[in-house]
């Protein structure tokens, strides 16, 4: 049962720490350009990636550019898209966008344009149909994008949290964790990550292939191993983490010759 899911342990100096974004780092909010930003979340995370040794990732549904303007002036490893885009430690980016598919973000647009409380979010690699402000939307969201995907077979549907998105086939955050494990400083780490939405599970399979420690924010059913209650619990889980790898980074200095 969701309830009796554990608080996640404390994070070990080894970790690798994999982030999800909206839900997770920042309330989700009714359209995904008037999220707030929490005050000292920057600097968090700018201390916990020192800490870990560079070993932190923000793997989100948003585009990679549009994470970087939130959190500037850190430009951190990320995932965006759902993995269709990835940027790895040392600022390499690659990009997923097997097609054209502006006639289908047009048509979401026509489709806004009939149900303004509908948000169209366009992206390189796909585009994302909010319907959070008239969730009676959901069915008609679906049925459009479903004929739109007819007929473009490298393209899959994913659902959220009163949101539908259309992405490139094989793109997940499962796959990006699963290729950041792969690469310095990542590899050989223990993998946490923390996700509020369905496109997360995937992101938590694969770290619990890895014997790592999945967190699921909020009380959604989840496969997740460990519980967050929601965006301040994942904050001050944060701050005790970045604490704790403080005086773990203290314990491994060597002792000062005394004079």
């Amino acid at each position: 049962m969701a309830s009796l899911l554990p608080v996640p342990p404390h994070l070990p100096a080894n970790a690798a720490l994999f982030l999800d974004f909206d839900g997770s780092l920042v309330p989700i909010a009714p359209t995904p350009d008037s999220i707030a930003v929490p005050a000292g979340l920057v600097p968090l995370l700018r201390d916990l990636q020192a800490l870990l040794g560079g070993a932190l990732a923000i793997i989100s549904g948003r585009e990679i550019a549009v994470i970087d303007a939130f959190l500037q002036p850190l430009q951190l490893p990320c995932a965006g898209a759902h993995g269709a885009q990835r940027r790895d430690a040392a600022g390499h980016q690659c990009d997923d966008a097997p097609g054209d598919i502006s006639a289908v973000i047009d048509a979401c647009e026509q489709l806004a344009q009939a149900h303004p409380a509908l948000y169209v979010e366009p992206k390189q690699s796909g585009v994302a149909l909010h319907y959070r402000r008239d969730p009676s939307l959901e069915d008609l969201c679906l049925r459009s994008l479903q004929a739109m995907l007819a007929h473009r077979p490298q393209w899959t549907l994913l659902r959220g949290k009163q949101v539908l998105e259309m992405l490139p086939v094989g793109a997940s955050k499962g796959r990006a964790i699963q290729a950041f494990m792969q690469e310095p400083p990542f590899s050989g780490r223990t993998p946490f990550f923390l996700g509020d939405d369905i496109s997360d599970e995937s992101g938590f399979a694969a770290v619990l292939a890895e014997r790592g420690v999945a967190i699921k924010v909020g009380a959604d059913v989840s496969c997740a191993s460990h519980r967050l209650d929601g965006v301040e619990a994942v904050y001050h889980w944060l701050q005790a983490a970045c604490t704790q790898q403080r005086m773990l980074s203290a314990l491994r200095r060597p002792a000062e010759v005394q004079p």
